[in-house]
């Protein structure tokens, strides 16, 4: 750890992306930190001995992991790309955490199930991806572990921001242009403002309470992406219609899990965190992009 007379130093990978800007706007009420925010210019994590380097060169002391091939669909053929950053770019990271004193938070993805359970998924529940993305995120976890087991892993997901690009900001736009919408109904799951898993990570490090483990941060609440859509639509008030169909309706090259909602009780109750309804993030949302 650095001195005490310093302020700890957090590097944040994958600044660029919808979760890394979240802690971009959390600069302000977190002054006793220092924070780096690395996109893949300033820091391949796929390069081991580069992100050795950086680390003995900036003294990190916590590394919050936003770094991701997110491409579901394209992960299905870029399948090297995908596994350089989701696989060996964590393990990258927790093997240069644990060479220089640095914590790890390293964010993964509920694409680690199968989507055949009937209850939301617990941390140390049967994992099983049925797509490509999701064994690269998985592979990720575990070598990340294999390097380090001395780090938090959180999955997360159904992420979005006011930021970057996601399912609300697409919804805005189809509902902007057209005067009705499909959006799959049988695929279940969790939202999350990406604004309020960045503010959880913060209040776990602000805490000086790190507690190594797999951990599950998702808003509370079950829906399916129809649903979400419908919540989308009320708060922008648009006469847009949105009608349901099923998956089979609306073929992608990567299979989707039927349901992956996460059970967070885990991380509310090691760290005291409370976590807000979907609804509500989504409003705070759509109000900051209104």
């Amino acid at each position: 750890m650095n001195d005490i007379t310093t302020k700890p130093v957090i590097l944040v990978t994958g600044a660029n992306g919808q979760l890394g800007m979240e802690f971009r706007r959390l600069l302000a009420t977190h002054p006793g930190y220092q924070f780096i925010f690395t996109g893949r210019e300033e820091l391949d994590i796929a390069d081991r001995g580069g992100v050795n380097e950086f680390f003995k060169k900036h003294k990190i002391d916590f590394c919050i992991n936003c770094a991701a091939y997110t491409a579901v669909d394209k992960a299905e053929s870029e399948k090297n790309i995908a596994e350089k950053i989701n696989t060996d770019g964590p393990a990258n990271l927790a093997a240069a955490c644990r060479d220089h004193s640095a914590r790890l938070f390293h964010i993964s993805t509920d694409y680690v199930f199968n989507g055949r359970g009937t209850a939301p998924y617990l941390p140390g529940d049967a994992t099983d991806p049925v797509n490509f993305y999701g064994s690269t995120k998985l592979n990720g976890e575990k070598k990340a572990l294999e390097e380090n087991n001395d780090i938090i892993i959180i999955r997360t997901a159904w992420v979005y921001s006011s930021y970057g690009d996601n399912f609300v900001k697409t919804m805005i736009r189809l509902m902007n242009q057209k005067e009705s919408i499909n959006v799959v109904s049988d695929q279940l799951g969790s939202p999350t403002y990406a604004a309020d898993l960045a503010d959880a990570i913060m209040q776990i490090i602000s805490k000086n309470n790190f507690v190594p483990g797999i951990y599950h941060y998702t808003n509370a609440g079950i829906t399916n992406w129809f649903g979400f859509a419908k919540e989308i639509a009320a708060g922008m008030g648009t006469k847009c219609i949105v009608n349901p169909i099923s998956t089979d309706q609306y073929p992608t090259p990567a299979a989707r899990p039927a349901y992956s909602a996460l059970d967070t009780e885990k991380i509310r109750a090691v760290f005291g965190i409370s976590i807000p309804g979907w609804q509500d993030s989504l409003g705070r949302c759509l109000a900051l992009i209104n």
